[in-house]
């Protein structure tokens, strides 16, 4: 039971990274920030809701400046 719960997972996983791929989330001329990340992360989460129309929420998100 286990191998099954593993292989849907990662099966999960791995179509929400194609969905994030096609979508263009990780090209080089992409801002590595915060938003960014968490939109990627998201997008990967959703899996296959993606190509069910379910497109996961865009992330804002402030993170904290470092003291000067």
């Amino acid at each position: 039971m286990r191998l099954v719960i593993g292989v849907v997972v990662v099966a999960w996983l791995v179509i929400g990274a194609g969905a994030a791929g096609q979508r263009g989330y990780f090209g080089n001329d992409r801002a590595v920030n915060c938003k960014t990340n968490a939109d990627t992360g998201m997008t990967i989460l959703a899996g296959p809701l993606n190509y069910a129309g379910v497109h996961p929420p865009k992330v804002h998100c402030k993170a904290p400046q470092p003291s000067a």
